[in-house]
């Protein structure tokens, strides 16, 4: 009976544990949590949402305390097309954030940066190319295209002189996605060295409508390694979205993945950003507590907790400080739909909006609980402490779980004993 450690991920003549942790923003995929997997010859990714907070909270820079003194004057104002990022300030969050992980960086491993098309900042191609070229100036090992179909974003770092050498891969939820990427970036001559394969079965945003259940993962992944087959397209494709024990890992594998990529299981780790008042809610979950909706102002659906303190909430819009979700126009769904909600009610203080929710200030406190479809069986990977808390997890635990159980099974920590 194989294990995921009798598989190798390759790129040129380097191996690599073929398992990836996804990239979790706002920093719920810590530059900590990256470098274990990297030191244990994987590969983690940080993520670069809302990089300017992260930067403040890392290095005691004052980038959002600037840009929201620097805006003050608009905060009522419902108009937000003259909030605009510093291009400057922003690449250099991003070279510091990307800078300190990869100085930190020890073991044979690599660690990548997940880039969401969907944080559109008030200026989508400009902020885009920012972010994508500063990460490469940062030496980040590769970027991975997340959140949007990226069909220019090869191209916004076609003149980096890493554009080569880095690994850049695409997250697509179907062989046509794939087909249509490929070919907007023909001209470049320069293949993505990985594709990763999102199924429905992920947490936060989906790459489906809300008839996601109608889509299988080992399908998908079984037609688009059809089509790169048929094209003979060496390109190698990682498995995402509900794996959650190594047993599920390997049946991927078997079939052709080069590799999967996890990260539900991760959640509850010591290296996690999550606090733990959190991690405890997502160890508490049932199957009925979570939920596909559409507050997300991005357009996507959203898996996430039931509980999560974002619905419904109806806090005035952040885009001052924040405004990472602004499309070219200075416009956001949330904008619209707290507006609506405060004309309809003006006799309260605070109103509460159900269809949209400010993803970029509840993201930015952990109170927008996204999820993986499998959460709920997160208790069965732990101990229930006599204090009645989940037992916290170490990543190396989890990741070497991934990589040498067998036969469904998950191995639980030794048990800690509570004073």
């Amino acid at each position: 009976m194989k294990c995921v450690d009798d598989f190798r991920l390759r790129f040129g003549k380097k191996e690599y544990v073929p398992i990836m942790i996804g990239g979790m923003g706002v920093d719920i995929s810590t530059s900590e949590l990256a470098l274990e997997a990297a030191r244990l010859n994987g590969i983690g990714h940080i993520s670069d949402a809302m990089v300017e907070d992260v930067s403040d909270r890392r290095f005691d820079t004052t980038f959002v305390k600037d840009k929201t003194k620097l805006y003050k004057f608009n905060i009522n104002n419902s108009d937000k097309a003259v909030v605009q990022f510093d291009l400057g300030r922003l690449a250099e969050a991003q070279r510091r954030h990307i800078g300190a992980t990869m100085e930190a960086k020890k073991g044979d491993g690599l660690i990548f940066v997940n880039c969401m098309e969907k944080l559109t900042m008030n200026g989508p191609r400009e902020t885009l190319r920012v972010r994508l070229n500063a990460a490469l100036d940062a030496g980040i090992d590769g970027i991975t295209l997340s959140a949007g179909l990226h069909f220019g974003s090869f191209a916004l770092m076609a003149d980096h002189p890493r554009f080569r050498d880095a690994k850049l891969g695409i997250i697509v939820s179907s062989v046509r996605a794939l087909q249509i990427f490929l070919r907007k970036n023909a001209k470049l001559d320069r293949l993505p060295d990985f594709v990763i394969v999102e199924g429905p079965l992920a947490g936060g945003h989906l790459g489906f409508g809300m008839d996601w259940a109608n889509y299988d993962l080992h399908v998908i992944t079984a037609e688009i390694l059809a089509y790169l087959k048929a094209e003979q397209l060496d390109i190698p494709l990682i498995a995402a979205g509900g794996i959650f024990t190594g047993s599920d890992a390997v049946s991927f594998l078997e079939a052709g993945a080069a590799g999967v990529q996890v990260a539900t299981r991760f959640t509850v780790t010591n290296e996690c950003g999550l606090p733990h008042k959190v991690k405890q809610e997502y160890y508490r979950a049932s199957e009925e507590d979570i939920i596909v909706n559409g507050v997300s102002p991005t357009g996507y659906p959203m898996r996430m907790l039931k509980n999560t303190p974002a619905i419904g909430a109806g806090i005035r819009p952040g885009c001052e400080s924040y405004g990472y979700l602004l499309d070219a126009t200075g416009n956001c769904a949330y904008i619209n739909s707290y507006n609506r909600e405060v004309a309809a009610h003006p006799e309260l203080k605070t109103v509460s909006v159900m269809d949209k929710t400010c993803l970029c200030t509840h993201m930015r406190n952990f109170n927008c609980w996204t999820c993986g479809h499998y959460t709920y069986r997160l208790k069965d990977t732990t101990h229930k402490l006599d204090n009645g808390e989940y037992q916290i997890l170490s990543a190396e635990h989890v990741f070497k779980d991934y990589q040498f159980s067998v036969d469904n099974q998950i191995a639980l920590p030794e048990k800690e004993t509570v004073a």
